[in-house]
């Protein structure tokens, strides 16, 4: 499956230690934007991140300056959530994104998104990991994003089997 991500989803599963596992079922595309902006740190997940384009695992690709400039105006976004848009409309592929200003632009144009933690519950019901990684990959991803409490405790209940 394609997925374009944006910058928030990608540094999210890369702190959380899911972005390699991710990569090997999905195909993530970034705009040029989104690879700027998280790669510019010398840090853990910016390492990450690099070398998964490095080694073809993400595909970087360049998106419509003037449609990204119209988004970042109308939805008062981020350039890099902007050229995450753009690409997802273009390609009509779902978007990463757990940016809330994103999410709100998803649903206004009809895109279909997801999330670091739909990855989590998603990675967790294939058991690609298990139950107790599951309970410390939530945790992290918890510590590095701004989910409220309701969201952590509802993707804890899924991934135990509950609806």
């Amino acid at each position: 499956m394609k997925i374009v991500f944006d910058s928030s989803t990608l540094i999210l599963l890369a702190k959380a230690e899911l972005l390699g596992v991710v990569s090997n079922d999905t195909q993530i595309i970034i705009p040029k934007m989104v690879r700027t902006e998280c790669t510019r740190k010398d840090a853990f997940d910016a390492k990450l991140i690099s070398a998964l384009i490095d080694n073809h695992k993400i595909e970087v690709v360049p998106a419509s300056k003037e449609a990204a400039a119209t988004l970042c105006r109308d939805f008062k976004i981020h350039a890099g959530e902007a050229e995450s848009i753009a690409v997802s409309l273009k390609r009509q592929l779902p978007l990463a994104a757990d940016d809330l200003p994103t999410i709100k632009a998803c649903k206004i144009l009809n895109i279909q998104f997801t999330t670091a933690i739909h990855f989590l519950i998603n990675l967790a019901g294939k058991r690609r990991i298990d139950r107790e990684m599951a309970d410390v990959k939530l945790e992290k991803l918890s510590l590095y994003g701004r989910y409220n409490k309701r969201i952590i405790d509802d993707a804890a209940k899924k991934m135990k089997g509950g609806k």
